[in-house]
């Protein structure tokens, strides 16, 4: 590790214990979603007149809806129709999921650039996770979608922070040093800081852990297996770690390619959708 990552990593990991690091908050509009989706008694004409007030978040999801993953044989040509179709809970997570992409811009090109970079990552995690969590478990494919959106989120107060520190921002190599070794405890940090689901939680720091063994399939696999997925065939080290051996995989039933479906298409139109 280069000296200027240690120490940049030293300083962040005291203000993430001393509480001193800003984290990252969601977009007004998923906060008011996500509150108004916790309330027992709200109606859906309520739910959507939160997410009416974001014109675009509205078009989204009514093109989300009418994606070939959701699709009904009625076209769905408004936001009630959707959010009907969709039910409280789905609409909240993918409200919330859509409304995220805003925070992955930056002010420098640099930092920009890398933060698109991490955003797009993550909605091809979040397409592939969807579609794996509908295949071959019993889990929430809403969850499992934010799941993926979320699984990168540590690595956004480190782009800030390098924003901010023209050091970091002039080593390359050094700060991804830093977005390696704190991103997964930053990303635990915000999820908890957000309210997050607990099964949703620790996914930042599970998914990375390739011998963690849960007794039962959860969304830490499905995103584990999803981003494994989404890495195939490139040159990051991660891709050429044997899946046989990592117990996501034979969780989900796909320790032998020859039963695993082929659902590249839907995995496609996943991506597409939510890219």
């Amino acid at each position: 590790m280069t000296d200027l990552a240690q120490r940049i990593q030293d300083q962040l990991m005291e203000a993430i214990e001393k509480d001193r690091l800003v984290l990252p908050t969601l977009p007004e509009v998923a906060l008011r979603v996500r509150e108004a989706a916790e309330d027992p008694d709200v109606s859906i004409p309520m739910l959507v007149r939160e997410i009416s007030s974001d014109a675009a978040l509205s078009a989204r999801l009514i093109k989300v809806v009418n994606s070939p993953l959701l699709r009904t044989r009625q076209e769905i040509t408004d936001l009630s129709m959707a959010v009907n179709r969709l039910g409280i809970s789905y609409t909240a997570n993918l409200a919330t999921g859509l409304a995220m992409a805003q925070m992955f811009q930056a002010t420098s090109d640099v930092i920009d650039q890398r933060m698109r970079q991490v955003w797009s990552r993550s909605t091809e995690v979040a397409g592939i996770s969807h579609v794996l969590c509908r295949h071959y478990t019993r889990l929430k494919p809403d969850q499992a979608t934010l799941a993926g959106l979320v699984h990168s989120i540590g690595v956004l107060p480190v782009l800030s922070y390098a924003e901010e520190h023209d050091d970091l921002l002039a080593d390359p190599q050094s700060l991804e040093l830093v977005i390696e070794r704190i991103h997964p405890i930053l990303g635990d940090r915000i999820l908890e800081a957000w309210d997050f689901p607990a099964p949703l939680r620790h996914v930042p720091s599970e998914h990375l852990d390739f011998q963690r063994n849960s007794p039962a399939v959860d969304y830490s696999d499905i995103v584990q297996v999803a981003l494994l997925q989404s890495l195939a065939g490139t040159d990051h080290p991660f891709a050429q770690l044997d899946t046989a051996g990592i117990p996501s995989f034979a969780k989900l039933g796909l320790n032998n390619s020859d039963d695993e479906e082929d659902l590249s298409a839907e995995m496609e139109a996943a991506m597409q959708l939510l890219g």
